[in-house]
């Protein structure tokens, strides 16, 4: 079942807003692909974190020349 505007499932309830979005977008794109849910829950979650994590690390680009 994919989730959309606020539906979650409730192992993301205690995530980080933008933390959350992203897992759900990256589930959605699991289930698309014909993961089992479950399966698409804990790596859209763990997908999530580690791509969060490496955009914080990456220096950011000076837009202003």
């Amino acid at each position: 079942m994919p989730w959309y505007n606020g539906d979650y499932p409730p192992s993301y309830k205690n995530q980080p807003v933008i933390l959350r979005k992203k897992a759900v977008e990256i589930a959605n794109r699991l289930l698309e692909n014909g993961v089992d849910e479950g399966v698409a829950i804990a790596t859209g979650l763990k997908q999530a974190r580690a791509q969060l994590k490496k955009e914080k690390q990456s220096p950011k680009k000076d837009l202003q020349k």
